[in-house]
């Protein structure tokens, strides 16, 4: 199973009847995986409690919220989860994917196909970019920021109840 992040999920996360049906493949799925802030929705529905996680950079800290552990990578494979950071790492996430269920060669394959060789190497993370452009980026995600907060805590009181 793979969530992806953006816009439409966050709908997806206040619908009790998509949480319930994430969280019903996620318990039998042989991997469940998440790129952006689709991780948010796959805690939302109970699949990353006690599990090492990764999301958009800006909302690494509501990770635990929904029971996961953040760590900061691109890509995080703990046990049969794989969540992976924001847009781009959600690249690195699908080759992992790729590497995990059919082997490395496929996935250098597909690299290799996309050409997938990032370049220039700009900072696109706050631990290598500027102070003033992360709060910059921080203060227009704090509407969305908190949005996302308290979404995640109504979900974890319903999550209770399921």
């Amino acid at each position: 199973m793979f969530i992806p992040g953006g816009f439409g999920q966050i709908a997806a996360t206040d619908d009790a009847a998509t949480l319930e049906w994430v969280a019903m493949i996620g318990a039998t799925a042989k991997w469940v995986t998440a790129a952006c802030t689709g991780s948010l929705l796959l805690g939302a529905a109970g699949l990353l409690r006690g599990y090492k996680a990764a999301t958009h950079w800006a909302y690494m800290d509501l990770l635990p919220l929904v029971g996961a552990i953040p760590t900061d990578e691109r890509v995080v494979v703990d046990r049969n989860r794989i969540t992976s950071g924001g847009v781009t790492a959600g690249i690195d996430g699908a080759l992992q994917i790729v590497t995990e269920t059919v082997g490395r060669a496929v996935a250098e394959a597909i690299a290799l196909n996309l050409e997938y060789d990032p370049q220039p190497a700009l900072p696109g993370h706050p631990r290598t970019a500027d102070a003033d452009l992360v709060a910059g980026i921080r203060e227009r995600l704090v509407r969305r920021y908190e949005e996302r907060r308290a979404q995640l805590h109504r979900a974890g009181h319903q999550a209770g109840r399921r």
